[in-house]
């Protein structure tokens, strides 16, 4: 549960009555705070950030959607990305770790897909830039400082952090990702009992791109029982650059090999020859990173004076590089809410309850595809794009970001789903092995 306090009496016994109130404090600095943070600032509303680290700091999430553009624009930000010279994707592969087949989508080539570009970003920049720029424009920034505990009551909340110091906010945005503050609080997380997957994860330099505009595409492999990824974070001249190589398997895969991440990491690309041959001249130039049960969500994304927002309300996984636009996209619709709440002057749960049905709803779409792409019919198909009925062009907008497309775009991804389920029981299009060549 959330704690309770009396507004005159804070968490560690001091008053409250000289404390400087925010109109809102943000919990976290990455895209989600930090969108958020900078919306409020820039429509004059007082706003405090706290992030436990220090930036610039590693993160794994390298890969953007188009989406992501209309956001950056609405946020100010579009001269200073377009300045920091990061890789620029134009479309996605997916490739079958045997050969046998493989397909791309280009986003620009989507009937339905208003946006056809994207960044590829390493984070520690990336989201730096994004801070930076929220306390350039007005909001309060602290570094890092941890929130340890927050308490809310009628007229606002009270947080307190590792400083030793009190916050007072009249709401709460609940930006700390995975940690997941307000929600292991209120006892709100539920993982996702058919995701339980690990990604083992590092940066790799002097890695194979595809020539031409093919450079900055993200590149997924699937095998039988795990998937690659490779993010290009930067491309040289001369067909390499430095990317984000990754692996995701089953949480039980990775306990049953009984090896360290790195020497995981090293079987598995080995065992891969289409990841091998792109990795056969690079050097890894990172740690090797493990992070498990990363599938969850909470039952509820608010409560009275509180919302969350980005991973703090839900992480599906990565492979369709939904996080960073679903963290800002569920920020920038949390934001409104939030002011909207301050004009009526109440404690937010009308607006919430509206922001909350819309984030599931977006949730839930790439929810669907996330579930697919772990079967064998849906890959089935999702390699064999078709254009009839617009069907691949509904498909491509997804990847792309498109959540509000409206009715011409539900009744294709409804229609696609339900060719998948029949591609179960009659062959549809040709069906292939998952099993690596002999």
């Amino acid at each position: 549960m959330v704690l309770r306090a009396d507004p005159q009496v804070d968490p560690a016994g001091g008053g409250t009555e000289d404390m400087k109130v925010h109109d809102v404090v943000v919990i976290g600095g990455g895209p989600a705070g930090s969108c958020a943070a900078t919306l409020l600032a820039r429509s004059g509303h007082p706003v405090l950030v706290l992030e436990r680290e220090r930036f610039p700091r590693f993160h794994v999430g390298e890969s953007l959607l188009p989406y992501n553009t209309e956001i950056f624009d609405e946020l100010g930000l579009g001269p200073k990305l377009a300045a920091a010279g990061f890789p620029v994707k134009r479309g996605a592969q997916f490739h079958l770790g045997n050969g046998a087949k493989g397909t791309s989508f280009v986003f620009r080539n989507g009937r339905f897909t208003r946006h056809g570009e994207a960044y590829q970003v390493e984070r520690s920049r990336f989201d730096e830039i994004l801070l930076r720029h929220a306390a350039e424009c007005g909001a309060e920034v602290r570094e890092g400082v941890a929130v340890e505990s927050v308490a809310t009551d009628a007229d606002g909340v009270t947080v307190r952090t590792s400083d030793g110091e009190t916050h007072r906010g009249r709401f709460l945005v609940d930006a700390s990702g995975r940690g997941n503050l307000t929600g292991n609080q209120e006892g709100v997380k539920v993982m996702n009992p058919k995701l339980r997957k690990v990604a083992v994860f590092a940066h790799f330099e002097g890695v194979q791109l595809d020539p031409g505009t093919k450079g900055g595409d993200t590149v997924i492999v699937r095998q039988e029982r795990h998937w690659f990824w490779l993010i290009p974070l930067r491309v040289d001249e001369g067909g390499s650059g430095r990317v984000s190589v990754g692996v995701v398997m089953d949480r039980d895969d990775f306990a049953a090999s009984g090896e360290t991440g790195e020497a995981l990491l090293g079987r598995l690309v080995a065992e891969s020859p289409p990841v091998a041959e792109r990795l056969r001249s690079a050097r890894r130039e990172s740690a090797v990173h493990v992070t498990s049960d990363f599938s969850y969500r909470n039952t509820r994304f608010w409560s009275p004076r509180c919302v969350r927002v980005g991973d703090a309300a839900g992480f599906i996984d990565p492979i369709f590089s939904s996080g960073v636009f679903l963290a800002m996209f569920s920020a920038r619709a949390a934001t409104r809410a939030v002011r909207d709440s301050i004009r009526a002057g109440d404690d937010g749960a009308a607006a919430f309850a509206v922001y909350e049905t819309r984030i599931r709803s977006a949730l839930s779409i790439y929810q669907e595809m996330v579930d697919g792409f772990y079967t064998q019919p849906f890959m089935e198909l999702f390699l064999e794009p078709r254009a009839k009925l617009d069907l691949a062009a509904a498909v491509n907008a997804v990847l792309a970001g498109e959540l509000e497309g409206g009715w011409k775009l539900r009744w294709r991804m409804w229609l696609f789903f339900r060719l998948v389920r029949l591609q179960a029981r009659f062959p549809l299009v040709p069906r292939f092995s998952l099993a690596p060549a002999a």
